[in-house]
């Protein structure tokens, strides 16, 4: 009865034999949109060709790939050359494209590029705006689908990662008709939460999956969140507009909540590090207080304690001394003053004192008289004025003038009639 069964890999070459063997599928014309599309090192292209309904895995080698004159995007429409068959160590059909010519750039594509512009022409983009995302918090919230790998994995990441942190699931629709309008929404919902972190994204797809986290409803969510966001959205490759507004990107969900979270592992080995750390600092505090304590209590001060009170008992009377000293000099000195003051000669003999000064006023008296030009008068000279002022000269005066005469005893008034020089005429 064995014989009967196949092996997975005996049926799995029957098939290939199957597809290379029709004559309808070694040469086939495809059309519709480029998706899931990633170069490879090797310069193989691996993507997936799709149209509305359906969606076929697509594989152009090397060869091939680099006589292309254009360089594929995600989204693009594309014409393919090429062949279908079964790659055996999946066993999934694919197509082998031989050529392929540019069909025009997909219409969600052309959408994401222009929102993309305008809203990083807006500045929901820059660097200014993002938030720090908390070290150790202690609230997540998680916008996703309730189900699936993708919540699975967040929630599992942040239990295995910090288990004291709380998570709040926010249930989303995130694929299909009205997915931005619920993503919104509960962003919305999320902020009025008292919350650390909130992780909004989901699992791997197409472009078209993952389109709703191009909404610009989203990314202005995103935005006015007052709790730090952080975008996870697809796998690595992908980027969505959420991924630009977020405060910070995330390759995967699972690494979005190795990005929320510490590892508490590592935080208990930094612990336990900072307690080695703090005990040797402790333990040799106290060691050289110990040694210090120990050189206080066999000083010979503390052994001998009378003697420093003895050593400040003789400072202190030595001070006391020459403080007298200073104090018995200062008095010596101004008693000497004062017998000095006592002897002195003219406050003897006072009387003194006065004759000398009588005399020297006598002699000052006797000089002003002999300095007064008054006095001069009363040896025959006079002193002759015109207009009260003292005449020098007989340039000051001249024929006719009034003039006044001032003898010792009264004053002549006179007129000139001439005025001449000694030796010539006489006045």
């Amino acid at each position: 009865m064995e014989e009967k069964y196949l092996t997975v890999t005996a049926l799995t070459r029957y098939l290939k034999y199957k597809f290379d063997s029709d004559a309808n599928l070694r040469k086939v014309y495809i059309k519709g949109e480029i998706s899931n599309f990633k170069a490879h090192s090797t310069g193989h292209l691996y993507f997936s060709i799709k149209d509305e309904n359906s969606i076929i895995k697509a594989i152009m080698f090397a060869s091939n790939a680099k006589k292309l004159k254009f360089t594929p995007e995600e989204g693009m429409k594309v014409l393919a050359l090429g062949s279908v068959s079964v790659y055996e160590g999946t066993g999934n059909y694919q197509l082998y494209v031989e050529d392929l010519t540019s069909d025009g750039v997909g219409n969600l594509y052309i959408e994401f590029e222009k929102l993309k512009a305008k809203l990083a022409k807006e500045g929901l983009f820059d660097e200014k705006y993002k938030k720090e995302i908390p070290v150790y918090p202690s609230k997540i919230g998680i916008v996703t689908a309730p189900t699936g790998a993708a919540i699975r994995d967040i929630l599992s990441t942040i239990k295995r990662r910090y288990p004291l942190a709380e998570t709040y699931l926010f249930p989303a629709l995130v694929q299909g008709e009205g997915a931005h309008i619920s993503i919104t929404k509960q962003i919305e919902v999320a902020n009025k939460y008292d919350l650390d972190t909130l992780i909004v994204g989901r699992g791997g797809g197409s472009f078209e999956d993952l389109n709703c986290f191009n909404s610009e409803d989203v990314a202005r969510a995103i935005f006015a969140s007052h709790i730090p966001v952080i975008s996870a959205v697809g796998h690595e490759v992908d980027f969505t507009i959420a991924d630009f507004v977020a405060d910070l990107r995330a390759p995967t969900p699972t690494g979005a909540a190795e990005m929320a979270v510490p590892n508490i592992a590592d935080l208990k080995h930094r612990l336990k590090q900072y307690n080695i750390r703090a005990s040797e600092s402790i333990n040799k505090k106290i060691k050289l207080s110990r040694i210090y304590l120990d050189s206080v209590k066999n000083s010979f001060v503390i052994k001998n304690p009378r003697l420093m009170f003895e050593n400040r008992i003789q400072d202190l009377d030595l001070k006391l001394d020459k403080l007298n000293r200073i104090y018995i000099n200062y008095i010596e000195n101004k008693k000497l003053k004062l017998e000095n003051y006592k002897n002195n000669y003219i406050l003897k003999n006072p009387k003194i004192l006065y004759e000398n000064k009588i005399v020297k006023l006598d002699n000052m008296i006797e000089k002003i008289k002999l300095l007064n030009p008054l006095n001069t008068l009363d040896r025959g000279y006079s002193i002759t004025f015109k207009n009260d002022k003292a005449i020098s000269s007989i340039n000051d005066i001249k024929e006719n003038d009034s003039i006044s005469i001032k003898l010792k005893d009264g004053l002549i008034e006179s007129v000139v009639k001439k005025v001449g020089t000694y030796g010539k005429e006489e006045i």
